[in-house]
């Protein structure tokens, strides 16, 4: 079954069965987000609108895309804000979604199923604004080595969605090379227990007025 597919089928649970991951990252975007000030913001991989009306009371748009119509739909039914415009779109392809430019652009728990992580950040420089922040939240590259992947039970078993691993190093370099600069890099951890293996790694990301040479 494609990915697609799979979150259309999770999103019937995806807001009620415990996940550490999902309620970490809502953490990790408040926290980072919490001093950027923004206007306009792309919001990718919104999903069930976990962190979108958070977005939504500080920005004049919110633009919340994801390609799972279902997931989608149950954001739609609970997230009320006069501000906030959903779209369906894929990260992977083009971004035709996306029809002005955006001070900030939110990525969570999406990319572990991208394979080309150059891709999101070309695309991403067309449309951020410069000096525009670019937050990425991800599963961490330890759990991924530990064959961790975005998996969900159902009645048929458990479904494990198909993943690619990315080191840091692929992030960052990617990051570099299509003209962003990094602010800030975060581990994050369950129960802050930093003894432990970091579930979560966030980036904030800014859009440099020139590409490097």
């Amino acid at each position: 079954m494609s990915t697609q597919n799979l979150y259309n089928q999770w999103s019937a649970t995806y807001d009620t069965v415990e996940n550490k991951t999902r309620d970490l990252e809502k953490i990790a975007c408040e926290t980072v987000l919490a001093n950027i000030a923004f206007t306009r913001v792309l919001e990718l991989g919104g999903g069930t609108g976990k962190n979108t009306s958070w977005l939504a009371k500080r920005a004049e748009r919110v633009l919340s895309v994801d390609f799972s119509d279902e997931m989608q739909a149950v954001a739609r039914a609970k997230v009320k804000d006069s501000n906030v415009e959903f779209r369906l779109g894929d990260v992977r392809s083009e971004w035709s979604f996306v029809d002005s430019i955006v001070d900030l652009i939110t990525c969570s728990l999406i990319l572990e199923h991208v394979e080309d992580l150059d891709h999101i950040f070309r695309e991403a420089r067309k449309v951020l604004s410069p000096g525009g922040n670019f937050y990425i939240c991800e599963l961490h590259p330890y759990k991924q080595y530990d064959g961790s992947k975005a998996r969900f039970e159902t009645e048929d078993g458990l479904q494990v969605t198909e993943c690619f691993r990315h080191h840091v190093s692929d992030y960052t370099n990617a990051a570099l090379t299509n003209g962003f600069g990094i602010k800030r890099m975060d581990e994050w951890f369950d129960g802050n227990d930093r003894r432990t293996t970091p579930r979560l790694i966030s980036f904030l990301f800014s859009k440099r007025a020139a590409l490097r040479t």
